[in-house]
């Protein structure tokens, strides 16, 4: 094996795929990043038996082969290396680099003990826009449920053109909270769904944040029963997919609300971070009162330790009756973050049942936080 690139190139192929390596003490070599030369380009790939990367690496191949090198090591060379042309090269049981003012040996491990990354047949394929893909992603999977005692919880919900939606809905919970959100397909119309690990979905939105100044403006996917594949320009991720039924969490979405109201996201997320620091620590309760004669919200938080805190905002928008609810200031904060600046609609019934926060004159997202039970 031998081949030249650029360290730009390398650098950026082994970063895409070295933040799955790991290294489970029954298998070190899922540490290592497989390096394949071919004579089309050169390949990099890594696993941890769930999920697998593979990026492209435009590069001269002198020699084709296949080794193995930790990936930690690898990547922290190779990004001390000044801009320059990088040539890699295997001798025996090490991979030689050489740049043009260093070079250094890394012992690896052959290539043949490296697990097999099974190909994904394309039995369901859809193209989305690569922008709102991310987005959406990143607006729903941190509710997912952080342990597996419910393996489905701990995943997020993928529903291509189900339940009468006309393109994919994403969705998680973790019983406390509901982040849902909406993207348009752009190719593909297939009905299907499936739950995606919430560590892949993790992957996919860090390894798409770290992609998106190339050129393709789609990313595409293919679902089977037991598999997800994401491909996008120089770059393939596979994954295996979460057993089991996704709960029907639509029916915990009211259909009516007997109190709305509206006001500017930035004005009630610093309302909230200010009584966060009155909260007791683990309950994290802030209390919401709307006033409906008023027009005013109340946000208010009490701590034995800390002291007491309240803010009003007036002259809002407030439709229905009177209301209050006992809130978790983190979750409520978690769902905020991701809605873009202008005005939040919060909608509840009672203190007893669930409170929806949606964007204003925008249905693509939707969070909704159960209360604490005062």
């Amino acid at each position: 094996m031998k081949f030249t690139c650029t360290k730009e190139n390398l650098l950026r192929g082994l970063q895409l795929v070295g933040g799955v390596a790991t290294k489970p003490s029954n298998l070190p070599i899922l540490s290592h990043i497989l390096i394949k030369a071919q004579d089309s380009g050169v390949a990099l790939v890594s696993t941890n038996l769930e999920i697998a990367v593979t990026a492209s690496v435009r590069a001269k191949v002198d020699k084709t082969g296949a080794f193995t090198v930790p990936a930690k090591t690898v990547v922290d060379f190779v990004s001390l290396l000044g801009e320059e042309l990088v040539t890699v090269e295997l001798e025996g049981q090490e991979v030689h680099i050489r740049g043009e003012r260093s070079k250094t040996k890394i012992k690896g491990m052959p290539a043949e003990e490296y697990p097999v990354i099974p190909e994904v047949e394309q039995q369901h394929s859809y193209s989305i826009s690569v922008d709102h893909f991310r987005d959406a992603l990143s607006r729903v999977v941190f509710s997912a449920a952080k342990n597996d005692i419910r393996p489905e919880l701990s995943g997020v919900y993928f529903g291509f053109f189900s339940n009468g939606n006309k393109g994919l809905v994403t969705a998680a919970t973790d019983s406390y909270r509901l982040a849902e959100s909406k993207v348009s397909v752009d190719q593909g119309d297939d009905e299907a769904a499936c739950i995606v690990p919430a560590r892949t979905v993790y992957e996919f939105v860090r390894l798409l944040s770290t992609a998106k100044e190339e050129q393709e403006k789609l990313v595409r996917l293919s679902v089977t029963e037991n598999q997800i594949a994401l491909r996008y320009d120089s770059l393939e991720v596979t994954s295996r997919l979460v057993d089991g039924q996704y709960p029907d969490y639509t029916q915990i979405i009211p259909a009516k609300f007997q109190t709305t109201l509206v006001a500017p996201i930035d004005l009630v997320q610093t309302m909230i971070k200010a009584a966060s620091l009155f909260t007791t620590t683990g309950v994290n309760a802030v209390s919401f009162n709307i006033d409906a004669e008023e027009k005013t919200l109340k946000i208010s938080s009490i701590s034995t330790q800390t002291g007491e805190h309240e803010s009003v905002l007036d002259s809002i928008e407030v439709i229905g009756e009177t209301n209050n609810i006992l809130l978790n200031h983190r979750y409520v904060l978690d769902g905020l973050q991701h809605m873009v600046s202008g005005e939040v609609e919060l909608k509840m019934n009672s203190p007893e049942a669930p409170c929806v926060f949606k964007q204003k004159e925008s249905d693509d997202y939707l969070y909704i936080v159960m209360p604490i039970r005062q």
